[in-house]
């Protein structure tokens, strides 16, 4: 479980094509891997992947083939920014909200707008996401907790970004028609799926609900 408050930016170093998948080897800062052990997770754009391998200040994590196809993982390359946070602890205070690291799926930026200070940005996302967001509720994209500013059907979400968040996370990077990693709110999932078994509509999973 993760916050969605990105700690540090990492840089991919190399990608590895494996056996089921890639390995990506990521460089970040030895504070941010002292306390991170092999087997443990790290949030990676928003992604919980587990490292397999950590010397000093670069870490190595298994992307296998369901991340790559749901994940912008599939499109790291050598030089890639990514966004990382350490698992939360357990009584720890928290920042953003409450974020899974299991990825929804893939979203695409759609255009930035800069108004004074603050950016615009508009994010391309799953309909199935978009369906449980609301208003001013939370979502995260490439593993940031973000507060919806806005919402247009059928599948675009509005969030605006502060200066701080511009210049230590990845968004800064990104064009239009980039992949952005979208995970929902994980209390809109779970509403969403009470109310679809209860009415008789389309659970969680995709499959028809039981009538009642």
């Amino acid at each position: 479980m993760f916050t969605g408050i990105i700690e540090v930016m990492g840089t991919v170093s190399a990608v590895v094509d494996v056996e089921g998948g890639r390995r990506i080897r990521i460089t970040a800062t030895e504070e941010f891997l002292s306390s991170v052990r092999p087997g443990e997770s790290i949030s990676v754009d928003g992604a919980c992947l587990t490292p397999v391998a950590i010397d000093g200040a670069d870490f190595e994590v298994d992307a296998v083939l369901s991340t790559l196809e749901r994940t912008a993982a599939s499109a790291y390359r050598a030089g890639s920014k990514v966004n990382l946070e350490r698992a939360m602890v357990l009584g720890g205070r928290l920042d953003g909200h409450l974020v899974q690291g299991h990825v929804d799926g893939r979203g695409s930026l759609v255009g930035v707008v800069t108004r004074g200070d603050t950016r615009f940005v508009t994010v391309r996302i799953p309909p199935e996401v978009w369906e449980q967001t609301i208003l001013h509720g939370s979502i995260c994209l490439n593993g940031i907790s973000l507060t919806v500013n806005g919402l247009e059907a059928p599948d675009q979400v509005e969030v605006a970004i502060i200066p701080h968040t511009w210049s230590h996370t990845n968004l800064a990077a990104l064009e239009p028609g980039d992949p952005v990693n979208v995970e929902g709110d994980l209390l809109g999932k779970y509403v969403g799926r009470i109310l679809a078994s209860r009415l008789g509509g389309t659970s969680g999973d995709g499959r028809s609900a039981p009538d009642r």
